[in-house]
């Protein structure tokens, strides 16, 4: 069994963002050197902005680390018994699971994909990531929108965190009728993403926006004749879709 380091989802989310904290920081130094300077007024509303910028990046480090590094995230509990069965994972450039798949699901056969367009995904922190963990050599590139595998083809299919990065709506309904297309008739499929909802809000601000509403992913997945067959809380921040064919029942 693939274990995670301690304090590894952390680490990694400063790693890749870097910039952001950094911005904060400098931020928050000029600004209260040059608050000293200011009528006493102007100074506790510059002082309260301060301490909201502090506590909104100290909170969203301390969400971070209890999803990333406290959480049954990693688990994968949510897929339940697995036999031999055919496994795929897919990712938008930075993948976190195969390995832990590979070692709790042993007797299964695991096709691992990257869809990252680097024309399409140009946030530098993927890109950080990238050059961090570079795909392995067994990785298949494909593209959202077109999936080479054959009709009926998978058992379980797990979106960790990755179709969000497919920012078009319609090309996002393409991917999933992709997925439609080659999970077997009684098979599932895992997607597990942060929502755009208040916990996520009161977590990360503005950064939010990055995420879509629970709503949109529902849409989505009605377009793309998929039904919703469970939905699962992993923490407040996190929401696993399991998703099956549209017209079947067990």
């Amino acid at each position: 069994m693939v274990r995670r380091k301690p304090f590894q989802g952390v680490f990694n989310i400063v790693r890749f963002n870097w910039h952001f904290y950094l911005l904060a920081i400098l931020g928050i130094v000029l600004i209260s050197i040059t608050n000293t300077f200011l009528p006493i007024g102007i100074q506790i509303v510059v002082s309260s902005s301060i301490f909201i910028v502090a506590f909104t990046t100290i909170l969203s480090l301390l969400v971070s680390y209890y999803i990333y590094d406290v959480s049954d995230l990693y688990k994968l509990e949510f897929a339940g018994e697995v036999g031999n069965e055919k496994l795929l994972n897919i990712n938008a450039g930075f993948d976190e699971i195969s390995e832990i798949i590979m070692g709790k699901m042993t007797n299964s056969d695991l096709t691992i994909c990257d869809f990252y367009d680097e024309e399409k995904h140009t946030e530098i922190s993927i890109k950080r990531a990238r050059k961090a963990y570079p795909p392995k050599s067994r990785i298949i590139s494909v593209e959202s929108h077109y999936l080479p595998f054959f009709d009926n083809n998978f058992d379980k299919i797990f979106a960790m965190l990755s179709a969000h990065e497919i920012r078009d709506e319609q090309e996002r309904i393409l991917f999933f009728r992709e997925l439609n297309r080659i999970i077997k008739p009684n098979g599932e499929i895992f997607v597990i993403e942060h929502l755009r909802d208040k916990f996520n809000f009161l977590a990360y601000t503005i950064g939010f926006l990055h995420f879509y509403s629970r709503k949109n992913w529902v849409r989505t997945f009605s377009k793309a004749n998929l039904i919703l067959k469970n939905e699962i809380k992993i923490t407040p921040f996190i929401t696993v879709f399991i998703l099956k064919k549209d017209g079947i029942t067990n």
